[in-house]
């Protein structure tokens, strides 16, 4: 299974210099009850952007892909020169972390989707790669203040 998990304002924005441009606690918990212990795959920017919250510590997650086409190895973490022939490929389950490239690549192998939806707008430069959300169904809601956790499924032919 191929899931994705972010966190957008109302203009799809999810990032200002290779950060959050928000902070909201219940978003971040719910993003650590969700990734955390699982196979993760990412960005470059977004692994480097993790290392320095945790710092020396290792990140939380049980295995860690990183989508570059830079050459390179990472201690913690495989190397995926091509996000698309390893989504197309992978036998795991998967849980996509970011940036908006890995998210335009994974979002026609998604099977489920963890948005959160933020109700007002922010300043970035990062936005959500646009897509055709009826392609899905919603499956939780859940509201708190400024807040909209939505859980959706890819609908099978």
């Amino acid at each position: 299974m191929i899931e994705l998990i972010w966190a957008m304002d109302e203009n799809w924005l999810i990032g200002k210099d290779n950060a959050l441009p928000w902070h909201y606690p219940g978003d971040t918990a719910y993003f650590w009850r969700v990734a955390k212990d699982k196979t993760v795959l990412m960005g470059r920017q977004t692994y480097l952007s993790l290392k320095t919250i945790f710092k020396d510590k290792p990140l939380p997650f049980k295995k860690m892909y990183v989508g570059t086409t830079r050459s390179g190895t990472y201690d913690d973490a495989v190397t995926v020169p091509s996000v698309k022939t390893f989504l197309e490929n992978t036998k795991e389950d998967i849980l996509v972390i970011g940036g908006a490239v890995i998210y335009a690549l994974a979002l026609p192998h998604a099977d489920r989707l963890h948005v959160t939806y933020i109700l007002k707008a922010y300043e970035g430069d990062t936005h959500f790669p646009r897509f055709d959300l009826s392609r899905f169904k919603l499956v939780s809601k859940r509201l708190e203040p400024e807040l909209i956790f939505a859980v959706y499924e890819r609908i099978k032919p």
